[in-house]
C-alpha cells in the first residue's frame, strides 16, 4: 500500500512537471519579441547601421525591426536604440521613436512610420544616428528595444531630452523586447 502511494505521488509529480514544461515553452513562444533582417543578435552591426560623421564612415541607415506578440492592452509602441557602453553618465541615445500606432508591427530599413514621432537623439538629430563609439574604447552594445505601451500617445515633443523620453516610455511599458548589435572602432 505504501509503495503504491509513493508510486502515485511520483507519477503525479512527473505529470505536473511535464505540464509545467509545456506551459513554459508556450509562454516563451508567446512572449513579446523583436527581430530584424538587418541585425543578427549579439553580432557586429553592418556598415549600413554605422554613423556617417565624427570620424565614422557608415551609411547611417536605420535597421528593419519587426515585433510580435504584443500584450493585451497595447495602445502604441516605442523604439529606443541606446549604447550603454558610451563614456557618459546615461550612455548614448541613437534613436527614439514614440507614438507608433498599435496596428504597426514593423519599421522598414531606413523607413519612417506615419503618425509616429522621432525625438531628439544625443546627436541632436530627430532621426536614427548609427553606431560611432570612440576609437579604442572596445566593443559597444547597441540595444534596439521595442516597448509595448499602455497609452496611445506620450506627452513629449520632438525636442524632449532622450532621458526624459525613456523615463516616460518605461512608465507606460507593458512589455519590452531587445535586440542587441555590436560595434567597435579600432
Amino acid at each position: 500500500m505504501k509503495k503504491r502511494m509513493v508510486l502515485i505521488i511520483v507519477l503525479l509529480l512527473a505529470v505536473l512537471l511535464i505540464v509545467w514544461g509545456v506551459l513554459m515553452m508556450k509562454s516563451q513562444d508567446d512572449a513579446f519579441q523583436v527581430t530584424s533582417t538587418d541585425i543578427q543578435p549579439n553580432a557586429m552591426l553592418s556598415p549600413a547601421q554605422v554613423y556617417n560623421a565624427h570620424g565614422c564612415s557608415g551609411q547611417n541607415i536605420s535597421p528593419e525591426l519587426s515585433w510580435s506578440n504584443a500584450p493585451t492592452g497595447t495602445k502604441s509602441f516605442a523604439i529606443i536604440c541606446h549604447d550603454p557602453d558610451a563614456p557618459r553618465e546615461h550612455g548614448w541615445y541613437h534613436w527614439l521613436v514614440v507614438n507608433i500606432p498599435s496596428h504597426v508591427s514593423e519599421i522598414k530599413t531606413g523607413g519612417n512610420i506615419p503618425g509616429a514621432l522621432s525625438t531628439v537623439t544625443d546627436f541632436k538629430e530627430n532621426a536614427y544616428g548609427g553606431a560611432c563609439p570612440p576609437v579604442g574604447h572596445g566593443v559597444h552594445r547597441y540595444n534596439f528595444t521595442v516597448y509595448a505601451l499602455n497609452t496611445e500617445k506620450l506627452d513629449v515633443s520632438a525636442q524632449t531630452a532622450p532621458t526624459e523620453v525613456e523615463k516616460m516610455v518605461k512608465q507606460h511599458a507593458l512589455a519590452q523586447a531587445t535586440l542587441t548589435g555590436l560595434y567597435e572602432r579600432k
